[in-house]
């Protein structure tokens, strides 16, 4: 510790021992104990105590007043707990009896303010604190904390009985990895005493009758096999496991959604990875007999386990695909599509008594197809699903939920009446179908699929988020169904697909309700992307009303609806004007919304349509769309005259963007194909002269270095790299300044005018401008000048700099937290 923290501890002690003060916060407690845990990671030595008394006096002072604060009392007992934390300063302690004042029978534990949660919570972090070594578990252990930490497991305060919990797992871990020399068997004389404590607590836990007690150490051993992997949790789980195993049979005993997770933790361990452990009997036996809503998060996690057994596997499988089995063979399917599954896991009964009931029908659908939509996204272990049977599946909760399907079956009629305008099953639903469109799946069910999603498209029942998730499984399948068309009829229903899809798009585009006008653009938008190359497409969008209601859009009240329209207007480009075989008719009316789009950029009094239009005049660029490099340069150049003043910074680092798009595509264009941008042997001096000259007439670097004193330091940070590049590709490596032999320019020299205001940052007042006094932007060899001159890898340096390269000292910290006592209203900021 250094000398001026040693200085202010004093003050910081008695300041907090001092009743008559208003002291600290909360906050500021917090933060002088990650102080104080910090000091003693790197400083064990029992000196810290030695030389700083103040600590032990503190401690000592506030075990001597009556009624101390509740906050203080619990900062004191975690305070102890961290200093103890090494042996020989706990044997300071110890030899000071404050540990036993502490936290022994005589402590806050028998006096009134152990009644205060934070008290308690404080005692049980303060243990948790010191317990780094044994001599720490012998102190609890002899003192009768065993049974308070107990007692803790099933406080009130929910924090304090977590905490209690990993306390008592952690204790576990340090007596059996500290005392053990042998491999351990299931007898307790080969368990430290310790140990043999808590797991005796455990035992007796799970043979009560207190259901809170079971789930006590059902979660105890839960957080246990999830942190700990060691050989020795096999020999644990042996002496429980009989037990634990009995639940799932009692129907007395209500621990069976704790016990799922247990499971799934002990599958995780790679301690029981071993296929032949009775380990994998007891989670089939669980899979058999949990109901379907407590064994479905069990099976999904077992599904993603790539080393789970393959039976167990094909029974999880079963379990999680059960609802979705009972939903087909309750419609009137034809015989061959009776079901997903040739036999269950469980009853069927049960399955279908669940989806009976309207409260757990809904529950069971949304898990389950929460589940299913997480298997499908899941690239790392791919889960083989049956894709068609469950792609069925799907369609008949859709119908069930629109009223289109009429089962004959009681059960069908039953599950028809609960699902009628469910949105939270349309939602989930819609998502897993969207999911699935990368999967393989008969052909045969497009033609109901798109009948269900157009149904849903047009009816006026449908909610707005509901009508958005049906706008993405939408744009999806319409994408795979043009990668499974081959035949003549299959384009021709395509084609009629299409049209009644535009047909929707059209209604939906002039909807009162601004989230739908949101979603069909976005819909659009996503249409475009997927589809814009093929001919079926261009012509069923240009012979509808689309581009002009999305064009009116850009006038639309509602700013995000107008960025939305912005963006799809800007994509539409890409098939009206820009496509190779544009519509000559397309021309002007593309040219008028380039005009329309810069006039957003300049007027709209909100960021977001400001902000698409910046992207999409990027993407442009990155397309290579805008024309000629002339053409091409003079568009930059308008664009970056009308941003680099907005007050947006996003709108000005989209503009940083497109500048870095353009300089991309200009060296593709100018450069040798065959070499890269920035390569010294891919660009003569004369290509290297005509770009820069380019960059000059547009602009390009005035905007820039004015970057580089932007206030928003990653506006900076972005156009220091730019300007690197630049000067990689325009300075041949062997013409580079010398770093240690900076260009010397007079002091009046605007360039070195440019360096000295580059330093102040974003703390430059005025930045120098064209003219007599100022830098001439334009001058390509003023540019060159400056890339030369400028000392752009020291500026990269002190823009990629954090705030915490700031001193950060533990004296200015104990400074702060000193100013804020008594006067914590105004100044809580400065110690957070």
């Amino acid at each position: 510790m250094t000398r001026e923290c040693s200085l202010l501890l004093p003050r910081v002690c008695a300041a907090l021992a001092d009743p008559r003060k208003s002291g600290y916060d909360d906050t500021c407690l917090e933060k002088l104990l990650d102080w104080f845990h910090l000091l003693t990671k790197f400083d064990p030595s029992v000196e810290l105590l030695q030389d700083n008394p103040c600590l032990i006096e503190f401690i000592t002072s506030v075990l001597a007043l009556p009624e101390p604060r509740p906050s203080i009392l619990s900062f004191t007992l975690q305070l102890a707990g961290i200093l103890a934390s090494s042996e020989n300063r706990f044997q300071h302690l110890q030899q000071e009896q404050l540990l036993v004042r502490l936290f022994g029978r005589d402590g806050p534990l028998n006096s009134a303010l152990w009644r205060d949660a934070s008290v308690r919570s404080g005692w049980v972090n303060g243990v948790h604190n010191m317990m780094m070594h044994q001599a720490a578990l012998q102190l609890l252990c002899s003192g009768g904390g065993m049974d308070v930490i107990f007692t803790l497991q099933g406080d009130s305060s929910l924090f304090v009985a977590s905490a209690a919990s990993q306390l008592l797992v952690d204790m576990l871990m340090l007596s059996v990895e500290t005392e053990v020399t042998k491999p351990l068997s299931t007898k307790d004389c080969g368990w430290p005493a310790c140990a043999q404590t808590i797991i005796k607590h455990i035992e007796d836990s799970l043979q009560s009758s207190s259901a809170a007690q079971i789930e006590q150490s059902l979660k105890l051993l839960t957080s246990l096999f999830g942190s700990c992997h060691a050989t020795w949790t096999e020999a644990l789980w042996l002496c429980v496991a009989k037990q634990v195993e009995s639940f799932l049979t009692e129907e007395t005993v209500q621990a069976q959604h704790v016990l799922a997770k247990l499971l799934l933790k002990m599958a995780w361990s790679p301690v029981f990875f071993n296929t032949e452990s009775s380990f994998w009997m007891l989670v089939t036996s669980a899979l058999a007999h949990l109901t379907p809503i407590q064994a479905g998060p069990l099976a999904v996690g077992l599904l993603k386990l790539c080393k789970c057994p393959q039976d167990v596997r094909i029974q999880a499988m079963t379990v999680l695909l059960q609802p979705m089995d009972c939903i087909l063979r309750a419609t009137s399917q034809p015989l061959e599509y009776a079901g997903l599954l040739d036999e269950s896991v469980s009853d069927p009964i049960t399955v279908e008594g669940l989806l009976s009931s309207k409260s757990s029908c809904v529950s069971l659908l949304n898990q389950t197809l929460a589940h299913l939509e997480e298997l499908l996204s899941w690239s790392r272990f791919p889960v083989d699903l049956p894709n068609t049977p469950l792609l069925r599946s799907l369609i008949t909760i859709l119908q069930f939920c629109n009223g289109f399907l009429s089962p004959a079956s009681p059960l069908g009629s039953t599950i028809s009446r609960i699902l009628i305008n469910c949105v939270r099953v349309q939602r989930s639903a819609l998502a897993v179908l969207a999911a699935l469109s990368n999967r393989k799946v008969c052909g045969t069910l497009l033609e109901s699929l798109f009948d269900v999603l157009l149904a849903y498209l047009e009816s006026p029942n449908t909610s707005p988020t509901v009508l958005k998730k049906t706008f993405q499984a939408t744009s999806k399948w319409l994408a795979r169904r043009q990668e499974l068309s081959c035949s003549n009829s299959h384009w021709q229903k395509t084609e009629k697909i299409l049209e009644d899809v535009f047909l929707v798009l059209q209604k939906r585009l002039c909807s009162p309700c601004w989230e739908i006008r949101d979603s069909s653009l976005e819909f659009l938008t996503d249409l475009i992307k997927c589809l814009r190359d093929q001919d079926e497409f261009k012509q069923s969008l240009l012979s509808s009303e689309v581009p002009k209601l999305t064009e009116n859009l850009l006038e639309d009240p509602e700013s995000y609806v107008r960025a939305s329209a912005v963006t799809a207007v800007g994509h539409l480009a890409f098939v009206t004007y820009f496509a190779p075989e544009s519509p000559v008719v397309g021309d002007q009316y593309n040219k008028e919304n380039v005009a329309k789009l810069q006039e957003i950029l300049s007027t709209d009094p909100e960021g977001f349509p400001r902000r698409a239009v910046i992207s999409i005049f990027t993407e442009w660029l990155r397309q290579g769309c805008t024309g000629q490099v002339e053409e091409t340069g003079q568009f930059v150049s308008r664009v970056i005259q009308t941003a680099e003043h907005d007050l947006d910074w996003e709108v000005r680092f989209g503009c940083l963007e497109l500048v870095d798009a353009f300089c991309n595509g200009l060296f593709r264009q100018l450069a040798h194909p065959d070499c890269p941008p920035i390569s010294s042997a891919a660009t003569t001096s004369i290509r290297k002269s005509e770009l820069l000259q380019i960059l000059c007439r547009a602009k390009l670097f005035r905007f820039l270095f004015r970057s580089l004193c932007d206030c928003d330091k990653i506006l900076g940070q972005k156009a220091c790299d730019m300007l690197l590049g630049l000067s990689t590709c325009f300075c041949p490596f062997g013409n580079q300044r010398n770093l240690d032999k900076p260009v010397d320019l007079p002091a009046e020299h605007s360039i070195a005018w440019l360096q000295r205001t580059l330093r102040q940052g974003s703390l430059a007042q005025n930045f120098p401008t064209d003219g007599v006094n100022g830098v001439d932007f334009e001058d390509p060899e003023s540019m060159m000048l400056a890339l030369v001159t400028v000392d752009l890898i020291e500026l990269h340096d002190e823009l990629n700099k954090s705030s915490d390269h700031v001193e950060k000292s533990p004296q200015s910290l104990l400074e702060d937290i000193l100013a804020t006592v008594g006067t914590i209203e105004e100044n809580e900021a400065d110690c957070y």
